[in-house]
């Protein structure tokens, strides 16, 4: 999109929507189109590979096929001549997503690590012999693909007449137990047995004594570098299949990742590792032009992430949730969010506005309210959704939640809670039959309605 332009969005994962699914998406565009939003947001569409975490995932180009209600799955595509051309664009990861799946399945879900050796290692024979015997269910996999791949374009087009943008996310790394990873041992950090040397995480914070340890693997940027970042090209045109707009989670991680030895249970022991961002998104601006990539540069971010996202035209994020305590300079207050900004009243990772405001101390309740010159506690959270859309970002981005002034009950995530998580849905009928003017009215007094769909 042109971060010149002044719009706004709403924040909604598929899974939330009532069906779960993407069967309520049209219902959807409809009413983003009807309440003057340009933007629809969501979070990464992968395959999550245990659990509902779409941040860890089977593949970091395939999709996750519950998504998609799609009628005689299983049969073959009336327009084969379609699905043929598709397989073969798509054969850089298809063919070994396909594998991976099927292999995973007959082995009970075991780490690709623990296979047999021969399919462990992808040995040539072992892996020719597997294709012949398994080709009803390979292809299965592959028609799967495409099949939410022809779903898809068709959403991308009915929110294109809408004047929708679709904004989707892009976890920086990927799972260790993965096609990708499988596929292409030598892009990673690995041992001779496949298992990672040193994982991802973030250092011991304000909000962690111990760090965060994620475990993903690292990248190794040295050979990925020698044939100019080819898998990274191509994930990211894989992304703009899908979207007009990415997120790139952890955008810090290009500039430097936090690098924990796989041994060390915590992220307590592990060093700053610079990585080669600037090459990379070089080699990406010189393939596709044009970067339509927002970084996610929340935390302590150092001047030289801010200098990488600059150098590159990359807007970045503010949450104003994180906007309350006693420095002037925070950028996450209003009268420092610049245009070049995507501001949010809180993201998929806070609690919503209304349980985050419920749970702050009375001190700070009180701070809040000063700040926003209100006296009613009640009148809270409707300030801080202006104050977003009132705010001179480019993209104003609101989670459906807050729209709808639902306390802690409907938070999509609790970073480092196992349970619980990803699973919140609305309801059609908790959409207030006015709720689409009142929005329309509200973002057409801040200059921020898509009020003529595009061609």
């Amino acid at each position: 999109m042109n971060f010149d332009s002044h719009r706004a969005g709403l924040l909604l994962h598929p899974t939330s929507l009532p069906s779960g699914t993407l069967a309520d998406a049209v219902r959807w565009l409809e009413f983003l189109q009807a309440a003057g939003f340009g933007v629809w947001q969501m979070l990464p569409l992968g395959l999550p590979l245990s659990g509902l975490s779409p941040y860890q995932c089977a593949s970091a180009f395939a999709v996750n096929p519950a998504l998609f209600p799609i009628k005689d799955q299983d049969s073959l595509p009336a327009d084969m001549q379609g699905f043929v051309d598709w397989c073969n664009k798509q054969r850089h990861w298809l063919d070994d997503y396909a594998r991976f799946m099927v292999i995973k399945g007959e082995q009970a879900g075991a780490s690709w690590t623990d296979w047999p050796a021969a399919l462990r290692d992808r040995d040539i024979q072992a892996l020719a012999a597997f294709d012949v015997s398994h080709a009803d269910k390979l292809s299965a996999i592959r028609v799967e693909q495409y099949r939410a791949a022809m779903y898809w374009q068709d959403i991308r087009s009915q929110a294109s007449a809408r004047g929708i943008e679709l904004f989707g996310d892009m976890p920086i790394f990927v799972a260790h137990d993965s096609a990708d990873v499988w596929a292409r041992r030598d892009l990673f950090l690995l041992d001779e047995t496949g298992h990672p040397t040193v994982v991802t995480g973030v250092p011991p914070d304000y909000f962690s004594e111990t760090g965060q340890r994620w475990g993903n693997p690292h990248y190794n940027w040295a050979t990925m570098q020698t044939d100019g970042f080819s898998w990274w090209r191509a994930r990211l045109r894989a992304h703009f299949e899908w979207f007009d707009l990415v997120r790139i989670d952890h955008f810090r991680g290009l500039q430097a990742a936090w690098m924990i030895p796989a041994h060390e249970p915590t992220a307590i022991h592990g060093e700053w590792v610079a990585s080669p961002g600037a090459a990379l998104l070089q080699a990406i601006a010189d393939e596709m032009g044009e970067l339509p990539l927002v970084a996610e540069d929340l935390g302590i971010i150092t001047p030289e992430v801010s200098a990488l996202r600059h150098q590159f035209g990359l807007p970045g994020m503010a949450v104003l949730q994180f906007a309350f305590d006693s420095h002037d300079d925070n950028p996450h207050k209003p009268e420092n969010v610049q245009p070049d900004t995507v501001y949010y009243t809180g993201t998929h990772d806070n609690d919503t506005t209304l349980g985050w405001w419920q749970d702050l101390p009375d001190q700070v309740r009180q701070q809040v309210m000063q700040q926003f010159a209100i006296s009613d506690p009640d009148a809270v959270l409707d300030a801080m959704i202006s104050t977003v859309l009132e705010s001179r970002a480019a993209l104003a981005i609101l989670p459906l939640q807050d729209v709808l002034h639902l306390g802690s009950e409907a938070r999509m995530n609790t970073p480092g809670m196992e349970n619980g998580n990803w699973t919140w849905r609305f309801a059609w009928d908790a959409l207030p039959p006015d709720l689409a003017s009142r929005l329309r009215q509200q973002l057409q007094k801040v200059n921020r309605c898509e009020s003529h769909p595009r061609p």
